[in-house]
C-alpha cells in the first residue's frame, strides 16, 4: 500500500484518489500504463529491505530499552517510545505497501482497507511528534536545566502522552477518506474519496504542514538555540577567572572544557544527524506529494517517482541505528568511558552529558 499515503495518481474515475500501484491487471480497464515490471521487482525489494532493517532495529532497541526500565533516564523513554512508533511504520505502512505491490490488487474487507489507512498515518504522526518531543525535552535539558531536574519520574512524560495522543486524533480523517470501492466492474480498491476539484490538494497540503514543515521548524529552532547555548558555556569557562574556579571548587578548566567538549560533539552531531536524515527522508516525499496534488501530470510515473516516494519510509529504518552509533556499537553502550566530574559542575554541563554515552546511568531521573 502507498501510504497516506502513496502514488498520488488521480484516478479519472469515481473523482477518487487511487493509492494501489499501477497493478497490470487494471491497466486497461482503467486506462493506465502498465506498470513497469522490473521496476516494480526493485520497488518490492528496497521494501523488503526497509521492512527487515526497520524491525530488527527497533526491536532490538526497544527490548534492550524495556529491560533496563527501571533505571531508564527520560532520554531513553524517548528512544523507546519512538522506536516503537518507527515498529508501527514498519508494520502498517511498509508491510501493507508490500503486500499490495505483490498482490496488485487490495485483498481485504472494507474495515481492514479504513484500519490500515488509519495506522499509517498514526505511525508518520507518532515518529515525527516523538522525536520533535524528545529535542524539545533535550533543549529544555539545556537551556532551562533547573526545570528539567525537577522531573523525577522519566515513564510519566505528558509531552509522550500528547504526542501519541495528537497522532491518533490527527489521523481520523483517514478513517472517512477511505473505503474499499469498486474502481471496475468485479474490481475493487482501496480508494480515497476528495470533494472536487479542492479536496486533494487541500488534504495534502495539511499533511505536509502537520507532518514535515512545522516539525522541521521546531526541530531547527531547538537545536540552533542548543549549540549556541553549549557554545556559550564552553566560552564561559575557558575565559574563567582560576581564583574563582578554586574558591568555588569547581575542577580545573582545563578539564572541565575537555568534557563539555566532548559532550557539545556528541549532542552536535547526534541531533545534526536526526534533522539531516528526517528532512532528507521526508523532504523528497513530501515535495512529490505537493507537486503530483498540486500539478497532476505524467510525471508521477517512473524510476525517479518511486525512488522519491520510498525516501519517507527510511527515516523509520534509520532512527534507532543513528540513536545505537551515538551510545556505540551495540545498545548497551560501553561503561567505561571517563565521566566528567559532576558534583559541582555547572547545570548546564551536566544537562548536556545528558546525551553522551554513560550519561543515562549516571543521571536517570532526567
Amino acid at each position: 500500500m502507498k501510504n497516506l499515503s502513496m502514488v498520488l495518481n488521480e484516478a479519472q474515475m469515481h473523482g477518487g484518489w487511487r493509492i494501489s500501484p499501477n497493478a497490470t491487471v487494471l491497466s486497461e480497464i482503467l486506462g493506465t500504463p502498465k506498470r513497469d515490471e522490473q521496476l516494480a521487482q526493485a520497488e518490492l525489494a528496497v521494501l523488503g529491505i526497509i521492512f527487515v532493517a526497520a524491525t530488527v532495529g527497533n526491536s532490538v532497541l526497544v527490548r534492550f530499552l524495556w529491560n533496563r526500565r527501571r533505571r531508564m533516564s527520560r532520554m531513553y523513554v524517548f528512544l523507546m517510545h519512538l522506536s516503537i512508533a518507527d515498529l508501527v511504520v514498519a508494520v502498517f505502512q511498509v508491510l501493507p505497501q508490500l503486500i499490495w505491490d505483490s498482490t496488485e490488487v487490495f485483498l481485504g474487507p472494507d474495515v481492514l482497507c479504513r484500519a490500515v489507512a488509519y495506522l499509517q498515518l498514526v505511525g508518520m504522526f507518532a515518529s515525527t511528534y516523538v522525536t520533535v518531543a524528545m529535542t524539545v525535552d533535550r533543549f529544555q535539558a539545556v537551556c532551562f536545566p533547573m526545570v528539567t531536574f525537577q522531573k523525577r519520574r522519566a515513564f510519566c512524560n505528558p509531552a509522550i502522552g500528547v504526542s501519541w495522543l495528537l497522532s491518533l486524533v490527527l489521523s481520523v480523517p483517514q478513517l472517512f477518506i477511505f473505503s474499499r470501492t469498486e474502481v471496475a466492474p468485479g474490481v475493487l480498491q482501496c480508494w480515497a474519496e476528495f470533494i472536487q476539484p479542492w479536496g486533494l490538494k487541500a488534504y495534502v497540503t495539511w499533511i505536509f504542514v502537520a507532518i514535515f514543515f512545522v516539525p522541521t521548524l521546531v526541530l531547527t529552532i531547538c537545536q540552533v538555540k542548543i549549540c549556541r547555548v553549549i557554545r556559550l558555556n564552553i566560552y564561559t569557562k575557558t575565559h574563567q577567572d582560576p581564583e574563582q574556579t578554586e574558591s568555588q571548587g569547581v575542577h580545573s578548566r582545563a578539564s572541565n572544557v575537555n568534557c563539555i567538549s566532548k559532550a557539545m560533539k556528541k549532542t552536535v552531531k547526534m541531533t545534526v544527524v536526526i534533522v539531516l536524515a528526517y528532512v532528507l527522508c521526508w523532504a523528497p516525499y513530501f515535495t512529490v506529494q505537493l507537486c503530483t496534488a498540486w500539478y497532476p501530470s505524467d510525471l508521477n510515473e517512473g524510476a525517479v517517482f518511486t525512488i522519491l516516494m520510498l525516501l519517507g519510509n527510511l527515516n523509520s529504518c534509520t532512527n534507532p541505528w543513528i540513536y545505537m552509533y551515538f551510545c556505540g556499537k551495540t545498545p548497551s553502550c560501553t561503561k567505561h568511558q571517563p565521566r566528567c566530574p559532576v558534583q559541582k559542575e555547572s547545570a548546564i554541563t551536566t544537562c548536556v552529558n545528558l546525551i553522551d554515552k554513560n550519561a543515562a546511568d549516571v543521571f536517570t531521573a532526567v
